[in-house]
């Protein structure tokens, strides 16, 4: 018998699954171009799942559902909540792009980004293997019929390939990982999983096998070298506005996951892991922010942007133990400074495509770089949005990009570790070689003649959202106190149990 607890656990989950299967059904009535109809329940629906994710998280308890197999925490509640308002965000700057190209013929984008959004809850709320592959499968799915979504594009369809393909792939790679781990430990669930390895009675060499394949499925999810050819295809292939939900509130999801099955569930195999991400955190900053300097196509530029911003979430989650001993102010800084990393590449990601959407008219994608030319002297609001948001990605004070950098360098760097310290000194070159591409488009935005004399118009819901969005972005770089605090104690909550 399912106890109370269990529907208490999932109840958000409840409303936008039922939210979903409402408005696609409503959607069946709506004639307006713009779907008005359904985007405002839509709407309506995510901003009641993000205040009821908001009270949970408030509230700071942790309980189990469905057996252990679902969770309900600090951690996972916040993610969700940020996740939800991202997806609100996104689907306001998309829906003038969406209706200019007629993607909006079916309400096919709304319904499938809330069964995209209802796949990262479940991939947060995981607390077991099959629960975390189903919340997986539900996201990749939705994700690859909303790339294809132009259907008369060859473009997008290209990249929906793409996508399909190596997706498929890399949830084989995860899926092989987990069921060696499996195989070893008897467990699906993940408490029950730790406390198999933490017992050191499973061979050593079968463990390591299977965590080098969850690694390389989470590394695909994350987009990391080397499991990042997809990214900068899907990035430039897509239609902006997907380009930006693919972009955005996953990452949140892809962060929880890492943590459930990493930290959660394999801690005791940290050693291993880390040096793992090592690998792949060097190699993302260095593929990331080299490639991106000769990239003419800004959303492809942005791309190789990601990459390195996703070495930097894993340089902070391979610091947490350090030489195997598990100390908790070193795990608690750690992790917190992944979250503070993550939620505020989010943030950042949405002004930046945001502006790229707005450009964007119908007949014309504004997404070379070229395209911004002069755009201070036609929009001055929009091209400091901009600015401020290319200033906050390379990481330069009082933007939240440079709090996010140095709290993950601080985590390196109060290791200890010699090659801690060298991987942060590393990591500060890097960042130096990625500021002259951020920088190259505030130049041409603000130095560069014009290519046209259009003035820059958007409704009024996009230019209200994305002026708080970009005044988040320098306002919390003012004052991250608030947000640093809340993620170091969503993830102390979350380790606690």
């Amino acid at each position: 018998m399912i106890d109370n607890i269990s529907w208490l656990a999932i109840y958000p989950e409840i409303v936008l699954l039922t939210m979903a299967c409402v408005i696609a059904l409503v959607d069946l009535g709506v004639h307006s171009a713009r779907r008005t109809g359904t985007y405002v329940l839509t709407m309506l629906t995510l901003a009641v799942v993000a205040a009821l994710q908001a009270m949970y998280a408030s509230s700071g308890n942790t309980f189990y559902g469905f057996g252990n197999m679902v969770v309900s925490d600090a951690m996972g509640n916040w993610l969700k909540c940020f996740a939800t308002v991202a997806m609100m965000v996104t689907l306001v700057y998309s829906r003038p792009y969406a209706a200019d190209r007629d993607m909006m013929r079916g309400g096919e984008m709304f319904t499938l980004s809330m069964f995209a959004l209802l796949g990262m809850f479940i991939m947060i709320s995981g607390n077991n293997f099959l629960v975390i592959y189903l919340g997986l499968e539900l996201l990749t799915l939705s994700s690859y019929a909303l790339v294809a979504l132009r259907r008369d594009n060859a473009t997008a369809t290209e990249a929906a390939m793409k996508y399909f393909v190596l997706g498929a792939m890399a949830s084989g790679f995860l899926l092989y990982g987990l069921s060696m781990v499996y195989g070893a430990t008897g467990s699906l669930d993940i408490g029950q999983v730790f406390k198999s390895v933490n017992s050191g009675q499973i061979k050593h060499q079968v463990l390591v096998f299977g965590l080098v394949f969850v690694v390389a499925g989470l590394a695909f999810k994350l987009g990391v070298v080397p499991f990042h050819m997809w990214i900068p295809d899907v990035y430039q292939g897509a239609p902006t506005a997907i380009t930006l939900m693919i972009g955005g509130a996953p990452k949140l999801a892809a962060f929880a996951i890492t943590i459930r099955l990493l930290v959660d569930g394999l801690l005791p195999l940290a050693i291993d892991w880390q040096q793992m991400l090592a690998v792949l955190a060097i190699g993302s900053l260095l593929v990331g922010n080299l490639a991106a300097i000769a990239q003419t196509n800004l959303k492809r530029m942005l791309a190789y942007s990601t990459i390195s911003q996703m070495g930097f979430v894993l340089l902070g989650l391979m610091s947490g133990v350090i030489n195997g001993n598990v100390d908790a102010t070193a795990v608690e800084n750690a992790y917190s400074a992944s979250m503070f990393y993550v939620v505020t590449y989010v943030l950042t990601t949405l002004a930046a495509f945001g502006v790229i959407l707005l450009l964007a008219r119908e007949g014309f994608e504004s997404e070379e770089i070229s395209d911004f030319a002069g755009l201070n002297q036609r929009s001055p609001l929009y091209a400091g949005v901009m600015a401020v948001c290319l200033f906050s990605m390379a990481g330069i004070p009082p933007m939240v990009g440079f709090y996010a950098k140095l709290s993950v360098l601080q985590a390196l760097v109060a290791s200890g570790q010699g090659l801690y310290i060298a991987m942060a000194v590393f990591a500060v070159i890097m960042s130096l070689i990625g500021a002259f591409y951020y920088l190259r488009v505030v130049k041409v935005m603000y130095f560069d003649a014009p290519l046209t004399a259009t003035n820059v118009s958007a409704p009024v819901d996009v230019r209200v959202v994305l002026t708080i969005n970009g005044a988040l972005v320098l306002g919390l770089g003012l004052l991250p106190g608030g947000l640093m605090a809340l993620c170091a104690d969503a993830v102390v909550r979350a380790l606690a149990t």
